[in-house]
């Protein structure tokens, strides 16, 4: 109703300015523009071009800082996606600048003129050649290096490294991830074998089954060792998204989906990123403000944020998909390890 509100006022204030314009006789009949008007109007394109220049640079430069990802990657194979994303900007922003200034520029400098007629000639296979093989080639580079980098990212059949394999299991709304065990092999699961605290639907019949380890809420991952991500669905269509990472993949109901990545960075390095200092000021400064409302409503204030590497769900799976977090805890292998030790098996939680 409010839309429709400013839709309606707008029409009218629309309509009553252009009657304003006919009676003061200031449109014309003719419809030939002037030498006057085409040099306004020349002007006022290379005054459009420099306002569109200056907003571009200080959004390049100065906008978002504080809502952006930070610059430096959480995973190795993070490192290629932001590179193939700065070359690909890179030459996006190049070839616009070129090309914005050319029709700017050419649009004032060639505005109407009685007096000028227009130039004419034949096409240039020259030309043609040099902007065909030019994309070609620039583009060309630019999808080998992404297949590289997508082979990175779908190498989970290589064991060279010592992978560690998760399983991350979605579900409306919630994420489970579930450990291979000192076999190193996940067992075999299927929805139809949910009962009770077998929330992840494991085969227990199978050997592989026996040593894995579920765990909620948080999981732990070590920093410098790949790791490989078997992914479920135990609904819906979710996606299991780990911005820092710059890692993403579906998570599809009845078939097995999977990704890796190896952590370059601990949760606590990634807190002293100046990148992530910066937000975190900015969001504890936000906090801090509410925090006062909420004082003078005689409620409790909002805790200070801190930053965590977090698992989402990058699909609208339903209304409680913003619920859909799990906190990821990247650390050095000896603190993994002894984490992971701690934990009982799944045959030791079922029995």
């Amino acid at each position: 109703m409010k839309a429709l509100f400013y839709i309606i006022l707008f029409t009218a204030i629309a309509a009553t300015i252009w009657q304003i314009v006919k009676l003061l006789g200031l449109t014309k009949n003719d419809q030939i523009a002037t030498k006057k008007e085409n040099n306004i109007n020349g002007w006022l394109m290379l005054g459009t071009m420099v306002f569109l220049y200056v907003l571009m640079i200080y959004y390049m430069f100065f906008g978002g800082r504080d809502v952006l990802l930070p610059r430096q990657a959480g995973s190795e194979e993070g490192e290629h996606i932001d590179n193939l994303f700065m070359m690909t900007m890179g030459l996006i922003l190049v070839v616009q600048f070129i090309t914005q200034f050319l029709v700017y520029y050419f649009t004032f400098k060639y505005r109407g003129n009685i007096d000028r007629k227009a130039a004419f000639f034949a096409d240039s296979h020259k030309l043609e050649m040099f902007w065909t093989l030019t994309p070609t080639v620039v583009l060309s580079g630019l999808i080998i290096y992404g297949l590289w980098t997508w082979s990175l990212v779908q190498d989970v059949t290589n064991k060279k490294d010592d992978p560690i394999y998760i399983e991350l299991y979605g579900k409306q709304f919630q994420w489970e991830a579930r450990y291979a065990g000192k076999d190193n092999v996940l067992g075999e699961a299927n929805v139809r074998n949910i009962k009770g605290m077998n929330t992840m639907g494991v085969d227990m019949n199978d050997p592989y089954s026996k040593d894995d380890i579920t765990v909620l809420h948080e999981f732990h991952i070590p920093k410098g060792r790949k790791v490989i991500f078997q992914l479920r669905s135990q609904d819906v269509l979710h996606s299991a998204y780990m911005p820092h990472f710059r890692a993403q993949m579906n998570c599809v109901p009845g078939m097995k989906t999977y990704m890796g990545y190896t952590p370059a960075l601990t949760t606590e390095e990634m807190r002293k990123n100046p990148d992530i200092v910066r937000k975190v000021a900015g969001i504890n400064k936000i906090r801090a403000e509410k925090s006062k409302e909420l004082v003078a409503k005689g409620e409790d204030p909002l805790e200070p944020y801190e930053f965590d590497y977090l698992l989402l769900c990058n699909k609208i799976c339903g209304a409680g998909h913003y619920n859909m977090q799990m906190k990821i805890v990247v650390e050095d292998e000896a603190d993994f390890n002894k984490w992971l030790a701690s934990k009982k098996t799944l045959a030791e939680k079922l029995n």
